[in-house]
């Protein structure tokens, strides 16, 4: 996969020159308070116990340190519905949602396809912006459908409605198993305070910022985004608590 870096012309780089052993290091330190986090949640999962040992919001259908997920095309085609679903909401009202789905037993390509559209609105209502989003998922379960077993492209991704940088690379991350570092607005927040981002960074210099310091390996991708949001959850919940963000700051004066 190409690296988003090559798209970033010099006039627009906003992100500071950093050296490759500082990113490795955030990322170490985090994985060694928090530990591994099991991204991306799953619905069977959690009907099995699978728990986030942080315990931090939703607590159910992670698999820490198991990388084998997603195993079959329904838990492909699951995540991929749970990262259009988590837009501009929470990830406890995406798993009622998913919930939903899986009690009409339509958490397939196939099922929602088929799903009659008032049926599916109802079901992804937990979501919220349930109209919108029940319109995307009958469009994913289309593509998904005709996809196959190939992997997409981020530029078809892209192309698909309702799917932007983050759902894209969440969904190349997650659910293809590609190295495609995933930036959120908590990951925005902790490199900016960190002073390796200005704030008017855009999505694809944080994207490179990662990529170009760390190597290709999967676990460290899925892990990295992961534990970035832990600890925003912990430290940047608040602008007015960034400032004792002393785990991570302590390792930029090292």
């Amino acid at each position: 996969m190409k690296k988003s870096a090559q798209n970033i012309s010099t006039e627009e780089k906003t992100v500071k020159k950093v050296a490759k052993p500082v990113i490795m290091k955030i990322y170490d330190c985090l994985l060694a308070s928090y530990g591994p986090q099991g991204w991306w949640p799953l619905i069977e999962l959690r009907d099995a116990g699978g728990t986030n040992p942080t315990k931090t919001g939703s607590v159910q259908g992670y698999h820490p340190a198991d990388y084998s997920y997603p195993q079959t095309r329904n838990q492909q085609f699951e995540i991929i519905c749970g990262a259009l679903l988590t837009q501009n909401t929470s990830w406890i009202q995406v798993e009622k949602a998913l919930l939903n789905l899986k009690q009409i037993d339509s958490l397939s390509s196939g099922s929602i396809h088929s799903l009659d559209p008032e049926t599916l609105k109802e079901a992804v209502r937990p979501a919220g912006y349930y109209n919108q989003k029940a319109v995307r998922l009958k469009t994913l379960a289309c593509w998904f459908s005709e996809l196959g077993g190939r992997i997409p492209a981020r530029e078809e991704l892209l192309s698909l409605k309702g799917v932007g940088p983050e759902t894209a690379d969440s969904i190349l991350l997650y659910a293809f198993k590609q190295p495609s570092f995933v930036v959120d607005a908590y990951t925005k927040r902790i490199v900016t305070n960190l002073g390796l981002a200005d704030e008017k960074a855009s999505y694809n210099e944080i994207k490179a910022l990662f990529e170009e310091n760390l190597p290709e390996d999967l676990a460290i991708y899925q892990e990295y985004h992961a534990l970035l949001v832990e600890h925003a959850k912990r430290y940047y919940q608040k602008k007015s608590i960034q400032d004792n963000d002393i785990l991570l700051k302590d390792i930029l004066l090292n």
